[in-house]
C-alpha cells in the first residue's frame, strides 16, 4: 500500500478524540509559529495525527521534530514517511508522557489538540512552566476564548488565571469545522503561549492553585462563599476582596489572598 492509500485507510477513532487538520492555509499559519521560537528550543508536536502539520513544521524549521502520538497506526505511518534523523516519533500518551526525557533544552509544544483532553494538556503545561517556554495549539473556540480573556472579566476561569500568572496568552485566529476530516461539531481556535518573566510566585504555588480552583468552582457567589472549604480563618483577608467574585479579581488579587492566608 503506498502512503497515500495507507493515510487514506487510517480511519479516525472517537477514543482519541481525533479530527485531522488537512486545511493547508491554517496548517502553514500554525507552522509560521515557530518563527517566534529560540534557536535553542526543542519542538515537541503533541497529537500529530497522518503528519499534516508535520509535513507544515518541517517546512519551516530544520530543527528535529519530536512527535508524541499514542496512536500505533499513526506511529507506524509516520514512521514510514519521515526521516528518522529528522522526526522522532514517540509512541506514547502525552498526558503520561515525562517530557524530561526529551533533552536538548527549553521547549516548545505545538499541536491540533484533541479536545476532550486538552485542559488537562494545559495543565500539564503548567506543571512544566520552566522547561516550556511557548506553545500553539488548536483548541475548542470556547476553550480558546476563556483562556486568552481579559483577567478581570466576566469569562475568565480558572485556568485564564493559572495560564496569565505565568504565560503571555494570544488569540490568533478562528479555524471553522470544516477545516478538519472529519469535521468537529464545534467551532475551533489557534492560541500562542509565550512564558512571561514571573519566574516564580512570591507565595506558596500549591496554595495559589487551590485558592483560584476553590474561587471559580463557586464562581458566582463572592469570594467569601467559595474559599470557606479551604478551612482556613478568612477573618484576615480584605474586605473589599472577599465581597468580589472570582472573575472580578487580579492575578494580583489571588497573590495576595494567597499571602495572608499562608501567614494566617
Amino acid at each position: 500500500m503506498d502512503m497515500i492509500s495507507f493515510k487514506r485507510a487510517i480511519r479516525p477513532k472517537k477514543k482519541y478524540g481525533q479530527h485531522f487538520l488537512d486545511d493547508e492555509v491554517v496548517l502553514e499559519a500554525i507552522a509560521k509559529q515557530l518563527e517566534r521560537r529560540g534557536s535553542d528550543e526543542v519542538v515537541v508536536e503533541i497529537g500529530p495525527g497522518t503528519g499534516n502539520l508535520t509535513e507544515a513544521l518541517l517546512a519551516q524549521t530544520e530543527a528535529v521534530l519530536h512527535l508524541v502520538e499514542v496512536d500505533g497506526r499513526l506511529v507506524d505511518l509516520l514512521r514510514k514517511r519521515y526521516d528518522l534523523r529528522r522526526v522522532k516519533v514517540i509512541e506514547a500518551d502525552f498526558l503520561a508522557y515525562p517530557l524530561e526525557a526529551i533533552t536538548g533544552g527549553p521547549m516548545t509544544l505545538i499541536g491540533n489538540l484533541p479536545y476532550n483532553i486538552s485542559s488537562q494538556i494545559l495543565f500539564k503545561l503548567l506543571a512544566h512552566k520552566n522547561q516550556v517556554k511557548r506553545a500553539t495549539f488548536m483548541l475548542q473556540k470556547e476553550v480558546a476564548q476563556r483562556i486568552t480573556a481579559p483577567i478581570a472579566t466576566r469569562a475568565v476561569g480558572i485556568l485564564t488565571v493559572l495560564l496569565q500568572a505565568f504565560y503571555r496568552v494570544e488569540y490568533l485566529f478562528s479555524v471553522p469545522p470544516t477545516a478538519f476530516s472529519p469535521p468537529p461539531k464545534v467551532d475551533s481556535a489557534v492560541v500562542y503561549l509565550e512564558r512571561n518573566e514571573r519566574e516564580k510566585l512570591p507565595c506558596s504555588e500549591t496554595l495559589f492553585y487551590e485558592v483560584v480552583k476553590k474561587a471559580f468552582q463557586q464562581r458566582r457567589k463572592k469570594l467569601r462563599n467559595g474559599l470557606r472549604s479551604l478551612k482556613q480563618p478568612l477573618a484576615t483577608l480584605p474586605h473589599n476582596l472577599l465581597q468580589k467574585r472570582p472573575a472580578e479579581l487580579s492575578i494580583e488579587d489571588f497573590i495576595a489572598i494567597t499571602q495572608q492566608l499562608e501567614n494566617n
